[in-house]
């Protein structure tokens, strides 16, 4: 097996941006920080009983903040009893009710997400600014593409790169001016050009964190692949703090995605990482269906170890040395198994699901007490 070591392989390397860091609840975000992920829950805010279910959902598919919509002071009163239960941060989204922005930090809200310039005069914007500072509340400045300041779309004449880091500046200097600096910003498109060009030039100009989206993305493959292009270009150049893949699909799957294109970086490592071949006539077994089985049932593995499924042997035992499991399809119904990179037994089709779980299961045990006995010798 192989490990990522940036002295035996530089070209794996991806030199981070340099950014302040801020806290958001318990969660540290920017600096060396690891890359968190985030979702937003589609449930009302006003009931809470749905909202926490979603958010647990998400919390077992890896979430590390999370933010709800707060359009109404029915929304406010449920935070406090969601904030309780939830066991990762809780963001407040506020767009123009400065006095949702305060019960939010009262009740208890771990950032808010905020545009300064849109929640009213400057005595209303001190209000938020001061609660946020009395709660310990971060703030996330949310520029978006689809609703910039009327002057700047003027100026611009449509929505671009300047016009959307001068609206991030605008909002950033309100808040230092309230010698406020606990903020992080984002300056989304559903465009991956402009969204893209934005970002890097924001990168340049401050060095607050920056949240990371390509907004309105589509549908689950759509936006997967639109994400993935945008957000992994900024991400392999360095720039990004924390991320949220905007998905027509429920919030978990939103999760699950941020954290396959962390891991494809080499930026995160979170469960199981499936090398597998897109199946052809060669294949042993039928390697689509059980990928797709063995990613269903592999979603509560947390620790970081490799899987290769290859159906047949032309690239099988080359991927199974660089993972901790392999499996490669041989003939009449019986496929080799591999452990550590090197050859170990076989398995018979209809056991093999099964058997790869139990596997698995028993790497990500044996790798946890590893780590377990390491850090008590510490």
């Amino acid at each position: 097996m192989t490990a990522d070591n940036p002295s035996l392989r530089p070209w794996r390397d991806i030199e981070r941006r340099k950014s302040r860091q801020i806290m958001v609840g318990d969660v540290p975000v920017g600096g060396d920080a690891p890359i968190t992920v985030q979702t937003m829950t589609n449930t009302l805010t006003s009931d809470p009983k749905a909202t926490i279910d979603q958010i647990r959902r998400c919390e077992e598919a890896g979430v590390d903040i999370i933010r709800v919509s707060c359009p109404d002071v029915e929304s406010t009163t449920a935070l406090k009893q969601i904030v309780r239960a939830s066991r990762v941060p809780i963001v407040a989204d506020i767009h123009f009710h400065y006095k949702r922005g305060i019960e939010a930090a009262e009740a208890g809200a771990a950032c808010l997400r905020i545009n300064p310039g849109n929640i009213g005069s400057a005595e209303r914007v001190k209000e938020v600014v001061d609660a946020a500072k009395a709660n310990g509340c971060a703030i996330r400045i949310g520029v978006n593409a689809g609703s910039l300041e009327k002057d700047l779309l003027e100026k611009y004449g449509e929505p671009c790169p300047e016009a959307l880091v001068e609206s991030a500046l605008d909002h950033i200097k309100i808040l230092q001016d309230h010698d406020f600096h606990e903020c992080k910003v984002a300056v989304k498109a559903s465009d991956v050009f402009l969204a893209v060009a934005a970002y890097s030039q924001l990168a340049d100009a401050v060095d607050c964190p920056l949240h990371l989206g390509i907004t309105e993305a589509g549908g689950l493959i759509g936006g997967t692949v639109k994400s993935s292009i945008g957000m992994g270009n900024l991400l392999w150049a360095g720039i990004g703090d924390t991320i949220r893949v905007s998905l027509s699909a429920e919030p978990e799957e939103e999760v699950r995605v941020g954290y396959e294109m962390l891991k494809a970086l080499g930026l995160r490592t979170r469960g199981v990482r499936v090398v597998s071949c897109p199946s052809c006539a060669r294949q042993g077994f039928d390697v689509i269906r059980t990928v797709q089985t063995l990613e269903e049932r592999l979603q509560h593995i947390r620790t970081p170890l490799s899987l290769s499924v290859l159906g047949c042997v032309v690239n099988g035992p080359g991927e199974a040395r660089e993972t901790d499991i392999g499996i490669t399809g041989g003939g009449a119904g019986k496929h080799m198994v591999y452990l550590s990179g090197v050859t170990d037994h076989h398995v018979a089709d209809g056991d093999m699901v099964d058997h790869i779980v139990k596997l698995v299961e028993a790497k990500a045990a044996e790798i946890e007490a590893a780590t377990e006995q390491v850090e008590a010798a510490e």
